[in-house]
């Protein structure tokens, strides 16, 4: 097992888009949030398939384990903490660049839904994607950085040609 670092080779890139992700996501939730004021003024429609709604998510990703009490709230912002650690560190000691952008996204992501449950109690959601009957999940920046992110993590896993490809 190798040793954990804190800081590696490509950590302030890391660092740099993680934060812009953040920025973005927080940025659109304020907004929405006051700027707007998307709770007395919504829902809006943009198109046939898209509104933009206030959703206040107490769960985590597609309203799982919603949670209404203190305690849950306090455990889903611990569980971000450390999810937040883990996916650093990994950073941190990564070399290939799919994997770095990959895990600044999924650091954005998890960063900004994290205060979001630290400051509101709830993550706020706001993008409402429907087709006909079919409705999916209202979302926010921070759930498409995450999505992106395991998308990259997915295509890293599925194109590393590494020193073993050729067994």
């Amino acid at each position: 097992m190798g040793k954990i670092t804190l800081w590696g080779r490509h950590s302030g890139a890391v660092a740099l888009i993680a934060l812009v992700g953040l920025i973005l996501d927080q940025a659109s939730k304020l907004w929405f949030l006051y700027g707007f004021d998307l709770g007395a003024n919504g829902p809006v429609t943009i198109a046939p398939f898209l509104d933009f709604v206030l959703v206040w998510n107490r769960g985590i990703s597609y309203g799982l384990f919603q949670q209404h009490s203190e305690i849950g709230r306090w455990i889903l912002a611990g569980f971000t903490v450390v999810a937040a650690v883990f996916i650093w560190v990994w950073a941190a000691g990564t070399t290939r660049k799919i994997t770095l952008l990959a895990l600044s996204l999924l650091l954005a992501g998890a960063i900004g839904n994290g205060i979001d449950r630290l400051v509101f109690g709830a993550v706020v959601d706001f993008v409402h994607f429907h087709v006909g009957s079919f409705s999916w999940y209202v979302f926010n920046l921070a759930d498409v950085w995450i999505v992106a992110g395991a998308v990259g993590l997915l295509y890293d896993w599925l194109t590393d040609r590494g020193p073993d490809a050729a067994k």
